[in-house]
């Protein structure tokens, strides 16, 4: 099994991470702030580069004002959303 982080839907995770900050919105400078970490912390996380567990993704759903319900939910679509567009013929 590959790691996780390589996974297309570990990417689809970040992409709605990313996403929902920006519609709050939040800067990554201000995400920051209220997780009391620094804004190159912010950018590796959300470029993969840092992985994400599941305590830390929490407190960013806090810090944005999103429940963590709704992101899953989103992540859960995005997920489906990638694997219809994986398998359509083309």
């Amino acid at each position: 099994m590959e790691k996780t982080i390589y996974t297309r839907e570990y990417g689809v995770m970040l992409r709605v991470l990313r996403e929902m900050r920006e519609q709050v919105p939040l800067t990554q400078m201000e995400l920051a702030s209220k997780l009391n970490v620094t804004q190159v912390f912010i950018s590796k996380c959300e470029s993969g580069q840092r992985r994400l567990d599941l305590v830390e993704i929490r407190a960013w759903c806090t810090a944005m004002g999103v429940s963590t319900s709704d992101f899953l939910e989103a992540v859960e679509a995005g997920i489906a959303n990638a694997h219809t567009q994986r398998d359509a013929p083309g």
